[in-house]
């Protein structure tokens, strides 16, 4: 089977534009979770979110597809693939060109595809058309906000601007997309259809996606507390994570910089509500289960689990209990954190957003902590790294996704070591 190792990265969120910038904000334990400024959020449970800020915002895309097309040209661009952020592969690149850092100039062909997630698509460009649909203003001009609607248009645009002639897949599984997205991606090189895959999660706080989460009592009216005491729900981001997969032969072929390893994943439903987790975490057992063996290492190998966490009432406790089913009594001696009290809960790019997190994490050897958590619960008792970013060495990790509607997804990242690169 081939291995797959990650080469690029790109995020935007609340707490940068850049995945440097993000990590450092992240270790240092602050948040970009602050009052909305870009539009009024009178009326919602909370008027606090992850609002992108300082962002180079164009007036031709919806906020999530601009958020989605700048992420996948800073991943892109990181991995050293042909193309930057502006993108600059003919729209008739039937293949890709990947050049070696070492001498700029000497190709490498490969088939590069895509998997775009998001949960909204572009919300704010069909809240813009049916206000013109009501004044009776649709033209061609404005009809153009329709097709930023549609789930695959994102995904269409990225493959013009880069390039990319693969195979592309577009997935919606709510809050579990992003990481849905690179189990995609890891198949794609498994099974020999790509060298390489853009992976990435998108979503914007649009009115109409922010309305129905108020109005499902999803968001706190406090504090986005995960695994405390008093923790009432969560609180939305927005933003991109991308990331660059690619088989190791390829990577290594071209003298790529590599960031981590992934080693397996797992996608299922719970099929038991649309909103609440089933208590008994029965989903959430089996596909951390199923990850752990796609990935061929069992549970007391795992030194670090990037949670869900959302803050909310009944999930942090099924999450606590799940991870204990599947780790035993490592559960207890493994650092769990969350990191949504920092980025807010990206919604489909919340999943990618986290893996890029772990990722940092295995690099460098440091856990980022989980915020606003202060007051123990009994029912949530591991340590879920409160507070202060801890130093710790650490190997092998699961960075776990779940949504509404019952998807579950996870994923199992491994810090890369040029050294042990001839066996898993």
């Amino acid at each position: 089977m081939r291995r797959v190792v990650v080469t690029g990265m790109g995020l935007v969120s609340c707490l940068g534009n850049d995945v440097e910038t993000v990590w450092r904000a992240l270790l240092a334990g602050r948040s970009g979770i602050a009052p909305m400024t870009r539009w009024n959020p009178d009326g919602l449970r909370n008027p606090r979110m992850g609002e992108v800020k300082e962002f180079p915002w164009d007036d031709e895309h919806d906020e999530a597809t601009q958020f989605a097309l700048y992420a996948a040209g800073q991943a892109l661009a990181d991995a050293g693939l042909i193309g930057s952020e502006n993108g600059d592969c003919p729209p008739d690149c039937r293949e890709v060109v990947i050049y070696k850092p070492s001498t700029g100039t000497v190709p490498i062909f490969t088939r590069i595809s895509l998997v775009s997630s998001t949960n909204f698509g572009g919300a704010s460009a069909w809240e813009q058309y049916l206000a013109c649909l009501r004044a009776g203003a649709v033209d061609a001009e404005t009809a153009e906000l329709f097709t930023e609607f549609v789930f695959s248009r994102t995904a269409d645009l990225i493959r013009e601007r880069h390039g990319l002639a693969g195979p592309t897949r577009v997935l919606s599984l709510s809050c579990s997309s992003g990481t849905a997205a690179i189990g995609q991606g890891l198949d794609l090189i498994r099974l020999g259809k790509a060298d390489a895959v853009l992976c990435e999660g998108h979503d914007s706080l649009a009115v109409p996606s922010l309305a129905g989460l108020s109005i499902l009592r999803t968001i706190t009216a406090e504090e986005l507390r995960p695994f405390d005491a008093r923790r009432s729900g969560t609180i939305f981001g927005e933003g991109c994570g991308a990331l660059v997969l690619e088989s190791l032969e390829s990577a290594q072929g071209r003298g790529a910089t590599i960031y981590g390893e992934v080693l397996g994943y797992a996608v299922n439903n719970n099929a038991y509500h649309l909103t609440a987790p089933d208590k008994a975490g029965d989903g959430i057992v089996a596909v951390l289960r199923e990850a752990l063996r796609d990935a061929g290492v069992p549970g007391d190998s795992i030194d670090y689990v990037n949670a869900h966490g959302t803050g909310t009432a009944y999930f942090d406790v099924t999450e606590t209990k799940a991870v204990k089913a599947v780790l035993g009594d490592r559960a207890y001696q493994i650092p769990m954190s969350s990191i949504k009290p920092s980025i807010g809960h990206m919604m489909a790019a919340a999943g990618s957003a986290e893996a890029i997190a772990t990722l940092c994490a295995l690099r460098e050897g440091a856990i980022p902590p989980t915020l606003n958590l202060e007051q123990p619960d009994p029912e949530c008792d591991l340590d879920y790294v409160p507070g202060i970013a801890r130093k710790t060495a650490i190997r092998t990790a699961l960075s776990i996704s779940s949504g509404i509607g019952g998807n579950n997804a996870a994923v199992v990242l491994r810090r890369w070591d040029p050294q042990l690169s001839s066996s898993s």
